[in-house]
């Protein structure tokens, strides 16, 4: 089978992730989307996300909703930091009878010279760009790279859903229903004196 892995922190999966996850699974030609929680990004070392439990619960919730998706937690036995390329090597030699592309968001796609092993993963596993509101797709993507034209995309981000958590707002439709009676059961993203 051909996988679309769409690795992040997820902290927490919102709305707009779901939304390429369920898209891609159905509309890209791959077979699978794998969700991958990441235990931390190398980019993000100043930020400790919410424990890895809870994301990873988010993601199965978000996973069991969507067509040909399914969450998966092997990034997170994998030592940190947490290289994409890393991950996808180990991912090939764990599941030698898969092919594995990597998903990512147009934002990303602007951060990706920051990457460790960038051309690499373009070159030994490929890449998908999910567009995003406000991040420009390369107009003649290089070889390995490919931009979907078209697909349902939410103007939300992480860092905005915990900002309203902790602030007392409303996230309804920000994340979908399940992750948010997740976030409120578990009194995740509150401010640290709440807790």
């Amino acid at each position: 089978m051909t996988i679309g892995v769409y690795s992040g922190s997820f902290d927490p999966i919102h709305t707009g992730h779901a939304m390429v996850a369920n898209y891609v699974g159905q509309w890209f030609g791959v077979d699978e989307v794998w969700i991958m929680v990441s235990r931390q990004n190398p980019l993000k070392s100043g930020m400790m996300p919410e424990a890895d439990h809870h994301r990873m619960r988010m993601a199965e919730l978000v996973a069991n909703k969507c067509a040909n998706v399914k969450a998966s937690d092997f990034e997170l036995s994998l030592p940190l930091p947490s290289y994409t390329y890393v991950t996808l090597c180990k991912l090939r030699e764990a599941y030698p009878e898969h092919k594995f592309k990597l998903i990512i968001g147009s934002d990303n796609w602007l951060n990706l010279g920051r990457w460790r092993d960038a051309d690499k993963i373009i070159k030994e596993f490929g890449l998908v760009i999910y567009p995003r509101p406000g991040y420009v797709t390369p107009l003649q993507p290089p070889k390995g790279v490919e931009v979907l034209s078209k697909g349902p995309a939410a103007h939300v981000s992480a860092s905005f859903v915990r900002e309203m958590v902790a602030s007392g707002g409303n996230i309804n439709y920000f994340v979908p229903v399940e992750v948010a009676e997740y976030i409120n059961t578990h009194n995740l993203y509150r401010m640290s004196d709440d807790n």
